[in-house]
Parts: C-alpha cells; sequence; structure tokens
C-alpha cells in the first residue's frame, strides 16, 4: 500500500477528532468503540477511512446529528475551519429540533434535591409521608 492508496482518506478518529466533535482523540475513540457513530448505516471502528461524501451519525447525550463528511483534516485547527469538514443534513437538524421540544415539554425534577437529604430534609420528609407515626 502506497501513498497514493490512502490519499483522500482519514481514520474516523482523527477526523472526528479534527472537525472538533470531541476533545481529544481518545474521546473520539471511546465514543466510537461504545457504538456512538456509525458510517454508512453500519457501526465503526476508530481505524475506519473516511472519504469525502461518507454519511456519519453520530450519538453525544440525547441527541442524534446526521452529517456528511465535506472535507478531510487529520489535524486540529481553529474552528471556523473545521466547520467546512462537515455539512449537518436538514433531516438530522429536525430530528434534533424534535428531541430538543421533547425534552423541554417534560416535567423537571423536583427543585432543590441536591445530594443526600439532611436531618431537616429527612424529617419534611417523613412528616409529608407519614413515616413518623410508626
Amino acid at each position: 500500500m502506497g501513498a497514493d492508496e490512502h490519499a483522500g482518506r482519514v481514520r474516523l478518529d482523527r477526523w472526528l477528532w479534527a472537525a472538533r466533535w470531541y476533545k481529544t482523540r481518545s474521546q473520539a475513540t471511546s465514543a466510537i468503540a461504545g457504538g456512538h457513530v456509525q458510517v454508512a448505516g453500519e457501526r465503526a471502528k476508530p481505524a475506519r477511512p473516511v472519504r469525502v461524501g461518507d454519511e456519519v451519525r453520530l450519538r453525544k447525550g440525547p441527541y442524534e446529528f446526521h452529517i456528511v463528511v465535506r472535507g478531510l483534516s487529520e489535524r486540529r485547527g481553529p474552528a471556523s475551519v473545521a466547520q467546512t469538514l462537515f455539512e449537518e443534513t436538514e433531516a438530522g437538524k429536525a430530528a434534533r429540533a424534535l428531541v430538543a421540544a421533547e425534552l423541554k415539554a417534560m416535567p423537571s425534577p423536583l427543585p432543590g434535591l441536591h445530594g443526600r437529604p439532611t436531618k431537616r430534609d429527612r424529617r419534611q420528609l417523613a412528616k409529608l409521608f407519614g413515616w413518623d407515626e410508626e
């Protein structure tokens, strides 16, 4: 395999890092290994070569991004350059907006709950639920 055979291809983990989807290559590798990244509808490996025109599905938290590779880079540069390496599909934007709307419509968890309850909190819960009457 010569250098000509590798022209126009970049490792998936390097491309995700260069396109600023992940802060480090190890984070990109972990996400790929965890099944959060698919290329052309198939689960990928970190060393999978990415070419211009490939469709990548990326899951970050509750959101799924559908992107098309528009440029290749093995080096992490400015954010303005990284934005030119991919283009998000309209279907991906619509699906992400739908998930955001669903999350916004969900009721929020009880306010003021941070960690373990204090002794005062336990007394109030016991009084509320009638636990102190045993």
